[in-house]
Formats: structure tokens, sequence, C-alpha cells
């Protein structure tokens, strides 16, 4: 999205909630180049509607190291607890920006990658493999990966990852839908994954982890393959096919 074009998404989601706000371009130069280190409230809900991203995987410095959360706080990875404090944890630099940490020698991870893991089909007794172009952007040790619209193997299956990075290890959690009309009828899975960065920087491979229908533990092996840097809106249409 251009900057006119997040500032229009913004005021839009807000007025569709009922709590319009009057967000321009110069909200969104200001706030990418780390002039604000934290949003007014009402710009922050509509980021993470807008975007589909909690506010500190878009590079903002939460403002206390201790917070206690109105809405859900996540416990172990596996559910909320209502009102529980949480340990946020984020070292800010002068003006409130969070710094940004070097990780090996492999620069920054964000653009776009092949994603393409394997899984086995109980109900169907067969292996599968699922593929997506994704998008990656890197925040400090943090990267969010979002598929591309039609970028996946299977139809309707939007994906998306949020990881942590520490050296050549990125560790973090998936989720991916499922086609309404399609063989799992939108069902919603999720679970963790832990990768190794090759020296390169061009290729991330590992397991993840999740419970199957039936609860039952499930993993396999999951890599990631460097495509392009470039995240502009060219480069993201060029790789919005099936792989």
């Amino acid at each position: 999205m251009s900057q006119d074009d997040l500032a229009l998404a913004i005021r839009e989601d807000g007025k569709e909630r009922g709590e319009p706000n009057d967000c321009a371009k110069r909200n969104v130069q200001r706030w990418e180049s780390g002039k604000v280190g934290m949003p007014r409230p009402v710009y922050v809900r509509s980021l993470e509607r807008v975007t589909g991203l909690p506010i500190e995987a878009l590079g903002f410095a939460v403002p206390v190291p201790n917070a206690r959360t109105t809405d859900a706080a996540v416990v172990n990875g596996h559910g909320p607890v209502q009102g529980e404090a949480v340990k946020v944890g984020a070292i800010t630099a002068p003006g409130g920006a969070v710094p940004m940490t070097k990780h090996s020698d492999h620069g920054t991870l964000s653009g776009i990658w092949l994603s393409r893991y394997e899984y086995h089909s109980s109900g169907r007794g067969s292996d599968f493999t699922g593929e997506h172009f994704v998008v990656i952007i890197q925040h400090g040790n943090k990267l969010t990966a979002r598929s591309l619209p039609e970028g996946s193997s299977n139809p309707d299956s939007p994906l998306t990852l949020d990881l942590t990075v520490d050296g050549n290890v990125v560790t973090g959690t998936w989720r991916e839908g499922t086609a309404q009309d399609g063989y799992y009828a939108g069902a919603v899975y999720h679970g963790a994954i832990q990768l190794l960065v090759e020296p390169t920087g061009r290729k991330m491979t590992g397991k993840w982890v999740g419970f199957g229908k039936d609860f039952d533990v499930n993993t396999g092996p999951w890599e990631l393959v460097f495509k392009d840097a470039s995240t502009s809106k060219a480069t993201m249409a060029e790789y919005n096919h099936r792989p």
C-alpha cells in the first residue's frame, strides 16, 4: 500500500467501527520515519485491523515495560487469560524507536520468500505439500510473514507466520486457514515452528508442530526459500500466483 492508501484504509476502518479518525499521509510518514514511537490509540486499533498485525509487530515501541491488557494475554502460547499482566520486554532507543539487532551475517530477511511444508493427511492416507509465496517484513528481531492473496498451492488458504530471530535460529508460530468449499471445510490450523537460517541468508529450514483435527500432535519439515528482496507493489504482483 502507498502511504496515501494506508491513510485512507485507516480512516475507512475508523468510520466503519464508529470511531472516526483523521489519519493522513503525514501520519504514515511520521510512523515510518520513526518520529512517532507509538501512534494514538485510535490509530493503533485501525492499524492493527488494516494490517492484521499486532502493533508491536509493526515496529513500534510499547511505551511501558509492564502493561495490563483489557483483551487477552497469551499464556504458554495456548490461550488467553483475561486481565493478565504482560511482560513486554521491549528495549527502546532514544526517540522511542525499536533498535535494529544484528542477526549473524545474513542482514535483513525482508522480501519475498517461497514457503514450503509437508504434512500427512490421515483422512486421505497420503502426504501433501503446501506452498505459499509470502512477504516477510523484519522489524528488529521480529519477522512477520503473510502469504500473497493468490500465491498459494491450495486456493483460499492464507498463511501467517510471526517469528523471532536469535542469531541463526528463527522461532515462532504459524496459522493457516482453509477454503470453505475444500476438503477441510474452512478449518483453521495453527502451531509452532523453528527454523535455522543458512549462512547465505537465502534459505531457512526446520520443523513445524501442530494439532490435527483429532487433537493428535503432528509435525513435519518446513523451509523458506528467498526469491526477491523487494516488497514493492510490482514485485508482489509478480509473485501473486500459484507456486
